[in-house]
């Protein structure tokens, strides 16, 4: 996923408009729309700026493999993880047990 991808995803899933970005981080909202786009891009301090904004680095607005991941969805799945509360998280977590143990019964269904 490009830049202009991720960011219109994290304006969509704050339920946020590109001008309310615009305004909150006191950019012009055709920039903004320029990004959201792809006519253009951010220089470096506003992507660092709009990486604080919506509390994610610039390796993922960038879609650059952090080390501490195996693959860009594990950083993606990372991200949404840390926005969650912990009540959410824990929900989270329990629902990705179920998806392993079913993932394990299937194995074992086909390997017998």
């Amino acid at each position: 996923m490009n830049f202009c991808d991720k960011l219109r995803c994290l304006i969509e899933e704050r339920n946020l408009t590109q001008k309310r970005v615009a305004t909150d981080l006191n950019i012009a909202p055709s920039t903004i729309g320029g990004y959201v786009q792809g006519s253009s891009e951010p220089d470096f301090e506003t992507l660092k700026i709009l990486a604080d904004y919506f509390d994610v680095s610039t390796d993922y607005l960038l879609n650059v493999k952090t080390g501490n991941v195996n693959n860009l969805l594990e950083d993606e799945l990372l991200r949404v993880f840390r926005s969650m509360t912990t009540e959410q998280q824990t929900l989270f977590i329990e629902q990705g047990k179920v998806f392993v143990k079913a993932n394990i019964k299937k194995e074992k269904v086909k390997s017998s």
